[in-house]
């Protein structure tokens, strides 16, 4: 068996919660649900970029006296990735509250969060 790492354990992990919110994405009739699981979903993908991003052995890319200047590429962890997923953060919740609202609305008009009750714009 091999050497089950972290980094291992966090992309299974991520993987998972993915799954789970696509399974509650497209399962689920109430509304309320399947804006738990697009929010699942955004945050197992959160999940996987950051593991995918982390490299064994290496600091925080903050240039001070515990990283050599002339070796900083070797020891420091590009933070692309860690700035994505903070920028990715911070718009996953600006869309949920707004799909949340939209929720609110809707159940304020048809008294019903079940997805089938809406066929106003059905063909």
């Amino acid at each position: 068996m091999e050497n089950i790492t972290l980094q291992n354990i966090s992309l299974a992990i991520g993987i998972l919660v993915i799954l789970i919110g696509l399974w509650g994405l497209l399962t689920q009739k109430n509304l309320i649900k399947i804006v738990i699981g697009f929010a699942l979903f955004d945050t197992g993908i959160h999940i996987v970029m950051v593991s995918i991003g982390y490299i064994k052995n290496r600091t925080a890319p903050i240039i001070d006296s515990a990283v050599d200047m002339n070796n900083a590429s070797n020891l420091v962890v590009d933070p692309i990735p860690q700035a994505l997923v903070l920028t990715a953060i911070v718009i996953g919740l600006g869309i949920t509250a707004l799909m949340l609202s939209y929720v609110l609305k809707m159940y304020q008009k048809k008294k019903s969060l079940d997805i089938t009750n809406y066929k106003d714009l059905k063909w």
